[in-house]
């Protein structure tokens, strides 16, 4: 697999610095039953990095700390961590939101049958993937049978009160099938649930439009195919100011399975660690009383993926949700 970080690291962006912290973003492991073409984190059914009991306690510990608001966990599949359950139950029994990066084929591993159950028992919100509402292209992203196991997977979300229910919101994920900037939000979003609902009688709360970042497996295909400097200077020509005033890591720190922080979970994939002091790396148990406030964020050319356009984060496009 290519490293992009050195391309990347030779791209200047604009200086920004942290806000207010309010999100916790974990990483519980790269472990996967899929393995996607647009993988940032490059996960799979082979990796084997997973997260401790004891890093599980350092987050839960640093949650009650610094009253964090949001726990956002992702992997790999992230509901095949050991802890996943332990810390969905701890967090929300402290009243933080707690939101689960599903890729929907995961309720049907072994083991899992009772997975939607407890997400809606506790009241977890879930992001669920879906690059597109038809077969071909999912499956041209995602793999063969992908597509139905997903659309079985949101109708028992859907039967359990998913996408109707307040407590239980049910928000889809769509990404670009290539080196392209993603649609508007809104209209695509209007798309989904009318083709979702009409041919599946799905219904969902909100689609999160992202943009592929040129990193892990996706940048490497950009590189071996020609095309990551076309699309560097495609995000680059897109980008706007106006969109650092509400990118994701200005509130947002991101955890790895080993419990090393970054700005976020892009940085993460490409070992830029939080810039702290001459610290190397800095550890979530250095930060239980550490203020993080006004520090300066770690930047490289790939940060033009969440600015450019309409804006691309873990919650969808910027411009929109500012508005």
């Amino acid at each position: 697999m290519r490293d992009t970080l050195p391309l990347l690291d030779k791209i200047a962006f604009p200086a920004i610095r942290r806000g207010k912290l309010d999100t916790l973003q974990i990483n519980v492991g790269y472990r996967c039953n899929q393995s996607c073409f647009h993988c940032h984190v490059n996960a799979g059914p082979n990796r084997t990095e997973e997260m401790s009991a004891e890093v599980a306690d350092t987050v839960l510990a640093f949650i009650r700390r610094r009253g964090i608001e949001t726990l956002d966990i992702t992997g790999g599949a992230p509901e095949l961590n050991a802890n996943f359950r332990r810390m969905v139950r701890e967090a929300r029994a402290h009243d933080v939101r707690v939101m689960d990066r599903c890729n929907l084929t995961v309720l049907e591993q072994p083991g899992q049958e009772d997975l939607a159950s407890f997400l809606a028992s506790t009241q977890v919100e879930v992001v669920a993937s879906m690059p597109c509402y038809l077969q071909d292209n999912v499956e041209a992203q995602r793999g063969k049978g992908v597509f139905d196991t997903s659309i079985r997977g949101l109708k028992a979300l859907n039967a359990l009160g998913y996408g109707r229910d307040p407590a239980l919101p049910l928000n889809l994920v769509y990404n670009p099938q290539g080196p392209a900037l993603p649609p508007a939000q809104s209209p695509l979003e209007a798309d989904y649930k009318r083709v979702l609902g009409e041919q599946f009688g799905i219904v969902f709360n909100s689609l999160f439009v992202l943009a592929n970042m040129p990193i892990q497996r996706f940048g490497s295909m950009l590189v071996t195919k020609g095309e990551f400097d076309g699309y560097l200077q495609l995000l680059q020509d897109a980008h706007l100011d106006a969109n650092l005033d509400t990118v994701m890591c200005r509130n947002l720190i991101s955890v790895d399975w080993r419990g090393f922080v970054y700005d976020c979970d892009f940085n993460q994939m490409l070992d830029l660690p939080l810039a702290r002091g001459r610290r190397r790396r800095t550890h979530l148990s250095d930060l239980l009383d550490a203020e993080l406030e006004g520090s300066p964020i770690r930047v490289a050319g790939h940060c033009y993926g969440c600015t450019a356009g309409q804006g691309s984060s873990c919650g969808g496009a910027l411009k929109e949700a500012a508005e």
